[in-house]
């Protein structure tokens, strides 16, 4: 006779599905998520209204006001509109900075087109990509005043170089006719280096069976470029031309250190314009009615920039 044992039968093991759903479920739980992601984006969100958000809804604001940081803020609603655009010194100045735009973009595109497409048909070394980003380090003051010394009409070595070849020495700095495009180049030596690596990276995107096709087909490089490289690279460097052209508009510090405005207000760019009517002449509610305007400005050319260039569509399928 047969005795059934008593003791509970044994539990099967659990699968692995079966012992990750708890470990899924503490990680899933209501708000765990959430809260992480707070934390992570409140240094950079603080920074965003402390320094961007507040600083521009006071600058709106003061642009109403007459206000010099003595006295309080005096509405005076569209005074400083009105005066603006009755200023002809401030349509000087968008002339000029206009100038300045055109010609730094143009030149600096190109180059850094040239430069980029250079590094990925020849060479992809990176140390020759670090050697092209080196004017990139350098600051905007530092640069100025390097150039500054080396165009220096009397003492320094360009003008220095100019005389001894047998032609008469340029007042780069002090010409009217040559203080402009003079700073657009500085800045072009500038950033040439990093826009052209922005390019660059665009062009390590573009699929090399697309180049050894065309190769196949007897494409010359100079219809490659325009068949495949422009129209492919376009979104790429539609970002590049909305980043390069707020940055031109924003020019300062380079007309600082070298023309400060001059000669005769040929270099007298908007920024510098607005600078001087707030801490020169501390009429803060003017100075905020101009960079509102350049605001604005500012605005409308990205919309159009983005719009033309259609920067968020792609032709790689």
């Amino acid at each position: 006779m047969t005795v059934a044992s008593s003791s509970p039968p044994s539990r099967l093991p659990l699968s692995g599905a079966e012992a990750m759903a708890p470990a899924r479920k503490a990680k899933s739980r209501p708000g765990g998520d959430g809260a992480l992601a707070a934390v992570f984006i409140a240094p950079a969100m603080l920074g965003f209204l402390v320094f961007l958000l507040w600083p521009t809804l006071r600058g709106i604001y003061l642009s109403f006001t007459r206000f010099n940081l003595l006295t309080p803020a005096e509405w005076v609603g569209l005074d400083n509109y009105v005066r603006m655009v009755n200023d002809p010194i401030f349509w000087d100045s968008l002339k000029v900075t206009v100038e300045y735009v055109v010609i730094n973009i143009g030149i600096q595109t190109v180059a850094a087109l040239a430069i980029a497409v250079l590094l990925q048909r020849l060479t992809q070394s990176a140390v020759l990509r670090g050697i092209v980003l080196t004017p990139y380090l350098m600051s905007n003051v530092v640069a100025g005043l390097v150039w500054l010394w080396i165009l220096d009409t009397q003492l320094g070595i360009g003008n220095e170089i100019i005389n001894a070849i047998g032609f008469d020495r340029i007042p780069f700095l002090a010409d009217e006719t040559w203080a402009i495009p003079t700073i657009a180049l500085i800045n072009v030596w500038r950033h040439v280096g990093y826009t052209a690596l922005l390019l660059f990276a665009g062009l390590q995107a573009i699929p090399n069976d697309m180049y050894e096709a065309a190769k196949v087909d007897g494409a010359s490089e100079w219809r490659t470029f325009w068949r495949i490289t422009m129209p492919l690279l376009r979104p790429v460097l539609a970002v590049v031309l909305i980043m390069t052209v707020i940055g031109s508009f924003q020019v300062f510090d380079t007309v600082a250190v070298t023309t400060a405005g001059g000669p005769a207000n040929a270099t007298n760019v908007l920024q510098y314009y607005i600078y001087g009517s707030a801490f020169g002449r501390f009429q803060f509610g003017y100075a905020s009615a101009m960079s509102v305007a350049l605001l604005v400005v500012l605005s409308a050319i990205t919309v159009l920039q983005y719009r033309l260039t259609r920067a968020g569509q792609s032709d790689l399928g």
